[in-house]
């Protein structure tokens, strides 16, 4: 039940009340929306990204309507197991395909050619499986030389790995099960030119991906209009006007007849015809009440042998007469300076063409991995890598592809961080993977092995979440077959431990010095749960829940990460301030197996839902009523703070009241962005998560709450009017608390000092009515 910030449909009712699917309301709408976008959008590649949309929600309808499909459920797909990657939409929903089936891609087709057989699955899956297959296996495994996009591509060089490990049993036990989807799905990797790098490195986005995203970007039609106009027709009107004035006698325009004038013209109406073909961004000229076009079919006309009517030669002679009243004659020195100028303008690099010369520069480095040297791609043009000489040298690169390229930079985590390319928690969920697959894999003590499942663990985290329902959980990875074959083959031992603690560590200092205001994200949870266990602690990392699917009930390791907060804050500011018994929590002991199969604690359930009623919750079963209950739950478990900071022993590289501050600073930053949002209740729940985080910190010891609160007053006296009115609530309820006071149990608080809550069923005191 992995939260996410798309909003999914609310779970249809039994008429007991309990959830018992999904409405597919969610579905139509986005398939509806993809509609509008595929057939009204002027631009044809967000036309086409559209219809994509629409195949792949329409396949979830047609799922669904024809039994193939379960939304919620953790096997969506009638033919596929829970292993098999499923292709998900927005939302978590199945399409109903595999992430690893489709054509053929060139390395499979290549692969078939070279080895003489049909341009099947099935077929290459039988030679990998061969003698000759499993010894160019054998040879990818050893030189590291490959790459796994989706974790089905690891499943036959683990088998490779096990035939040479000479653990038969395991191999035929992995062929045995995944043999019935050889004709569907790619088992195999995708060759590489080069091992990966070291694991320490990581990268946003690679190199190749940077480049297909440059390379797609399509010039500015204004700006190339705007070029055309100064270097192509300006001067072809110019030399226009220069024709039509050779014939002026007495101030007046007149035709000639003399053949050199004559095939002068013939040459300019050919140009005109050529320059249009090769010149279509600026169609100004096309207009027949512009100067140009009257200049140009008034020689039309004349070549007719008919010579000019009265009405085309009164207009000629005012073009010409404006023409030159405003710019002057060609070859003038107001008229050349004018032209200079422009051609000046119109010589300018474009960003089109300079993207050109940075694609370039990309795709000469490794597509696979991200940029090693990004000052490097970003460097000003150099002599031969603009051969049409429109980017003169040493043009400078614009910021607007800095920033692209930037993305793709590659170091350690800490220096992303430091450079900026990191700007979210999400974003580090993201890289996490590098990071954990490494940890994870030390336990394999043979290199080859140890690479695989490196390689493995990191296309399984690629592997998009499912929408559940019923407590179920999303597929882990030791379920996939080969995973699970290799298990004993797995030596953890002290080392390896110490390793999984250290790089614990190190993630979660990372993210608290980084995002101190930021609830984890899910991704995020998954990666420190899986360091968690390969230290042989069994921590309870808890996810963020969606309120619109949730099923009214906990796991039972949200009560054991209440209780570990319990052995941190019992007496704390963080348990005065949310009104916390955790010595009555901490002796709850009655998880078991709930109604969804699931063990859960009564005890904790029940504590979250009067929590939420006493503080004004009302009703049940709305997104907003479950979302106060949740709420709760991440206040009693503190969202896995305490046990990053209790049994994993993270420590920020600075003091705690410095995190305090810097969550105050987010949460006042947050306040600003209210009055002008047209969604400004998610604006509020992070406000209240930025603070639960400052009282967090504030508990922690060495940290001063009374100083910490003078100081938050005087700030926020200097603070705009509107950002004052919805924080100092907030701060007298802070002040209140501090110096030992208590807030009312039944929920109620004076207008100045209110117990901050980011979910309500009624209007939020911070977001005070129109009429107030």
């Amino acid at each position: 039940m992995a939260a996410n910030t798309d909003p999914t449909p609310d779970p249809t009712t039994s008429p007991t009340g309990a959830p018992t699917g999904v409405n597919l309301g969610y579905a139509v709408d986005q398939l509806a929306r993809a509609l509008v976008t595929a057939t009204t959008h002027e631009d044809a590649d967000t036309r086409r990204r559209a219809d994509r949309r629409m195949e792949r929600w329409g396949a979830v309808l047609r799922g669904v309507l024809d039994g193939k499909l379960t939304i919620g459920s953790r096997t969506p797909v009638k033919d596929l197991p829970a292993w098999v990657t499923p292709g998900v939409v927005r939302g978590g929903f199945a399409t109903g395909s595999a992430a690893a089936e489709g054509p053929l891609l060139p390395h499979e087709q290549a692969l078939a050619t070279r080895m003489r057989v049909a341009a099947d699955r099935a077929e290459l899956f039988r030679h990998h499986l061969s003698k000759h297959g499993l010894t160019d296996l054998w040879t990818l495994l050893d030189t590291g030389a490959y790459r796994v996009d989706l974790p089905e591509e690891a499943a036959l060089l683990t088998v490779a790995w096990l035939v040479r490990a000479g653990d038969d049993e395991a191999a035929s036990a992995v062929v045995e099960e995944i043999a019935p989807f050889a004709g569907r799905l790619r088992f195999a990797p995708q060759p590489a030119d080069s091992a990966p790098a070291d694991p320490s490195i990581v990268w946003r986005h690679s190199a190749g991906e940077v480049r297909e995203e440059l390379a797609a970007r399509r010039p500015n039609p204004q700006i190339e209009a705007m070029r055309e106009a100064l270097t192509v027709w300006n001067p072809f009107a110019d030399e226009l006007l220069t024709h039509w004035l050779a014939t002026v006698v007495d101030g007046r325009v007149a035709e000639r007849a003399d053949e050199a004038w004559t095939a002068r013209s013939r040459t300019l109406l050919a140009r005109y015809t050529a320059l249009t073909d090769r010149h279509q961004h600026c169609t100004k000229h096309r207009n027949r009440k512009q100067n140009l076009a009257i200049l140009r079919n008034a020689l039309a006309e004349h070549l007719t042998g008919q010579g000019l009517d009265p009405r085309t030669r009164g207009l000629l002679q005012h073009a010409v007469d404006s023409m030159v009243r405003r710019r002057g004659a060609p070859g003038s020195p107001a008229h050349t300076a004018l032209r200079a100028e422009q051609a000046a303008i119109g010589a300018v690099p474009t960003h089109h063409g300079i993207a050109r010369v940075v694609v370039a520069r990309l795709a000469a480095l490794p597509q696979d991995v991200g940029v090693s040297d990004v000052d490097a791609v970003l460097r000003p043009v150099e002599a031969g890598e603009a051969p049409d000489a429109a980017i003169p040298v040493g043009t400078a690169v614009p910021d607007a592809f800095g920033t692209a390229v930037r993305r793709a930079a590659a170091g350690t985590v800490e220096e992303l961080l430091d450079a900026g390319v990191v700007p979210s928690a999400e974003v580090l969920a993201v890289l996490v993977p590098q990071l954990a697959a490494a940890s994870t894999a030390a336990a394999y003590r043979d290199p080859a092995l140890q690479q695989l499942m490196t390689a493995t663990y990191r296309a399984f985290r690629n592997r998009r979440s499912l929408l559940l329902l019923n407590l179920e959980h999303q597929v882990r990875l030791e379920e996939l077959p080969w995973v699970r074959a290799v298990q004993a083959h797995r030596h953890a031992d002290a080392d390896t431990r110490g390793a999984a603690a250290g790089a614990l560590r190190r993630l979660g200092e990372l993210t608290l010095d980084a995002f101190p205001a930021t609830v984890l994200p899910n991704p995020l949870v998954r990666e420190l749960s899986a360091l968690g266990a390969e230290t042989g602690l069994r921590l309870p990392w808890v996810e963020e829940l969606a309120a619109d699917i949730f099923m009214g009930t906990f796991s039972g390791k949200y009560l054991a990460a209440a209780q570990i907060a319990g052995g941190l804050l019992t007496g704390s500011l963080y348990e005065r301030y949310y009104g916390i018994d955790y010595a009555a929590l901490t002796a709850v002991d009655d998880v078991r197996n709930g109604r969804y199969g699931a063990r859960t604690s009564p005890t904790f359930d029940a504590l979250c839902g009067e929590r939420a009623r006493a503080s004004g919750s009302t009703g049940s079963g709305s997104v907003a009523a479950n979302g106060t209950v949740i709420e709760q739950a991440q206040i009693l478990t503190t969202h896995n703070l305490a046990t990053l900071v209790g049994p994993a022993g993270v420590r920020p590289a600075g003091d705690w009241a410095t995190l305090a501050w810097r969550a105050y600073v987010k949460a006042k930053t947050l306040a600003a962005q209210v009055p002008a949002s047209p969604h400004p209740l998610p604006i509020v729940k992070d406000i209240a998560y930025a603070w639960r985080h400052l009282v967090f910190y504030l508990s922690m010891p060495g940290a001063d709450p009374a100083e910490f609160v003078r100081t938050v007053r005087s700030d926020a006296d200097g603070l705009p009017f509107h950002v004052q009115i919805r924080l100092q609530p907030a701060i007298g309820g802070l002040e209140h608390v501090v110096t030992g006071g208590t807030f009312p149990p039944d929920g109620t608080a004076a207008p100045d000092r209110r117990r901050l809550l980011g979910w309500s069923t009624r209007g939020h005191w911070m977001l005070p009515s129109r009429s107030a």
